[in-house]
């Protein structure tokens, strides 16, 4: 076993509990496409940073820190609901901050550049039958790699555009992304999101709270969807109500075990919980309940490689997501605390109704988004979504934006380089993973 096997070895067992080549559900898929390791293995990425196998300008490093996303990449994105289910304006903004810690803005930047180059070679794999996927896929047209490129050129220049404004008033560390016009890639999602939330047509039937949430039984319960729902022992559901209750917003209606999410999430639990007022709501009133998502909360995985950076990182893991979380979006959910219980770290937050992500095929099949520019307008959003995120990290003054204007255009073209080697790297990587899994299997 050469070095780079032993260190892949080494921080997918780390994390995940497991050796690579044991046949877990989450390597299996993880073997499937370089864009999906990448989004299930965020520690290998921190590992190459801290071993210098990845190499960024040095003069990146001399931003200010500032609360990064940690594990930034194309799906980490979406439609979402400000102040989460009790709020009503659909805004399109980072949505994953399990691993965000205080930390360089340069470690998002690059993650988000990989992943849009492994993006659209992903869905050129779908489209020549090479990845799984479903078969409607195959044969569509797909994003060739000088789009790619030319879409992460864009993401760049649009960071860098947002930090480059002049209002020294910081207005713009309110700035959001909302409507989407329909020449757009995104404006499919963005009507998908407005329409389920509370209000729209769908939102009884497509809305976080309709998918988990039987509306038309009384008393409100969970589905029965064995492949997504566990039951919960009755002394479970005790002590989840006992402790959980206090941070709630109403009455606890219900409990459940919510199974296999997130790519990322091996061996985290997470429960649901449905909570809303004690009496029946009639449909006008459904908007008063919502799901509370409890999940448990590993270290965050830069920290691993870089513990000691910044004070707010010795925070416990939920703590530290929570206080990044309210900093780097404008408005944060309403619900959004931490506990430590049965010895873990727990985050608690609200789902939002209206949340809808995005898959890869979403933004780089199809005639939108190869022949009408669909895949750089993507980027170009992530990349002005991001830069007000980093920005939003210093509320007090333009400092970090100031920065940005001054380092990143001498360090664009040697990051778009590491950016494009690293992304080659991760492509080995899962290509070492396929074998082993297929070998072991």
């Amino acid at each position: 076993m050469n070095d780079r096997s032993l260190l892949l070895t080494d921080e997918i067992l780390r994390v995940d509990g497991c050796a690579p080549g044991s046949g877990l559900a989450k390597h299996r898929k993880m073997a499937t496409s370089p864009f999906v390791f990448l989004r299930g293995a965020a520690q290998i990425f921190y590992a190459d940073l801290g071993n210098a196998v990845l190499r960024l300008p040095p003069a990146l490093y001399e931003l200010p820190l500032t609360p990064v996303m940690g594990d930034c990449h194309v799906s980490n994105f979406g439609f979402l609901t400000e102040e989460g289910s009790h709020g009503d304006r659909v805004i399109f903004a980072p949505n994953d901050f399990d691993d965000a810690c205080f930390g360089h803005a340069a470690w998002d930047l690059a993650r988000f550049g990989v992943s849009l180059l492994l993006c659209a070679e992903h869905c050129r794999g779908l489209a020549a039958g090479r990845y799984p996927g479903e078969k409607e896929f195959q044969g569509k047209p797909a994003v060739e790699p000088a789009q790619a490129r030319a879409a992460l050129e864009s993401f760049l220049q649009t960071y860098l555009a947002t930090c480059a404004t002049d209002d020294e008033t910081r207005k713009h560390h309110d700035w959001v992304l909302g409507n989407f016009d329909k020449k757009h890639i995104l404006a499919k999602s963005y009507r998908k999101a407005v329409d389920r939330a509370f209000g729209g047509k769908d939102f009884a039937r497509k809305s976080a709270l309709a998918k988990a949430v039987n509306l038309e039984q009384r008393p409100l319960r969970f589905r029965a969807l064995p492949e997504r729902f566990a039951p919960v022992p009755d002394d479970l559901y005790r002590d989840v109500e006992y402790h959980l209750a206090p941070y709630m917003d109403d009455r606890i209606l219900d409990v459940t075990e919510r199974l296999g999410a997130g790519t990322g999430s091996h061996n985290m639990r997470r429960f649901y919980l449905l909570v809303g007022p004690p009496e029946t709501p009639e449909p006008e009133d459904l908007f008063l309940c919502h799901v509370v998502e409890v999940k448990q909360q590993r270290r965050a995985a830069p920290l691993h490689w870089f513990p000691h950076l910044h004070p707010a990182n010795r925070l416990g893991p939920a703590h530290l997501t929570v206080v990044c979380q309210r900093r780097m979006q404008r408005d944060p959910d309403l619900l959004l605390d931490e506990l430590e219980w049965h010895g873990a770290h727990w985050l608690i937050r609200s789902r939002h109704h209206a949340r809808v992500g995005i898959d890869p095929e979403d933004i780089g099949l199809g005639k939108r988004a190869v022949d009408k520019g669909g895949f750089e307008q993507y980027a170009r959003a992530c990349g002005r979504a991001l830069a007000l995120t980093h920005a939003r990290g210093d509320r007090r003054s333009t400092r970090f934006e100031q920065a940005v204007r001054a380092i990143l255009p001498d360090t664009m073209e040697g990051l778009t380089e590491a950016i494009e080697d690293y992304a080659r790297l991760v492509a080995a990587d899962c290509a070492w993973l396929a074998d082993l899994e297929s070998t072991d299997g």
